[in-house]
């Protein structure tokens, strides 16, 4: 009985040394997971000033809304027209040529392409989905090809469409 015991005791001590590591890489992600939250959140947090004046201002329950002036450098709108001026683009697309935006949307469309392929070649291999070996960070980057491939073929047909 004694012996079942020590060997029980001893199995439950290397399941405990085993998932201590685990544990302590749980505690470090749910730390920086809270951290992100916190920072994020923050981001959208009024910011407070400081100043010596008094905490509570007495105002009137009803107030006119303050009105603000947007001030915006162009007008972006195009009602009435069937497709958007160039300087919706930016700066630098809108001098772009439209044959060269629709080069960088076949090579931002192959580059997304080439990922799929070489992470669906790799996910083929023994074992590849049990230890995740078939994720590339140079994969997940070409992913992002396919969202710049279909923003620069936009671009080059508003370009087509102003002439460029």
């Amino acid at each position: 009985r004694r012996t079942h015991d020590a060997a029980k005791s001893r199995r439950i001590h290397g399941l405990i040394s085993l998932a201590t590591p685990i544990i302590a890489n749980m505690a470090k992600l749910s730390f920086l997971l809270t951290l992100l939250t916190f920072a994020a959140v923050s981001a959208f947090a009024p910011s407070g000033v400081a100043s010596n004046k008094i905490a509570f201002k007495a105002s009137p329950a009803f107030s006119a809304p303050k009105t603000t002036v947007l001030n915006m450098a162009e007008d972006m709108t195009w009602e009435g027209e069937e497709y958007p001026p160039s300087k919706v683009l930016g700066p630098i697309m809108s001098k772009m040529p439209s044959g060269l935006l629709g080069l960088l949307s076949l090579g931002f469309a192959g580059a997304c392409v080439a990922s799929i392929m070489g992470s669906a070649a790799l996910q083929q291999e023994a074992g590849a989905m049990q230890d995740g070996s078939w994720v590339k960070w140079y994969y997940i980057l070409g992913s992002f090809g396919g969202p710049l491939a279909w923003g620069t073929h936009v671009a080059a047909w508003i370009q087509r469409k102003n002439g460029m």
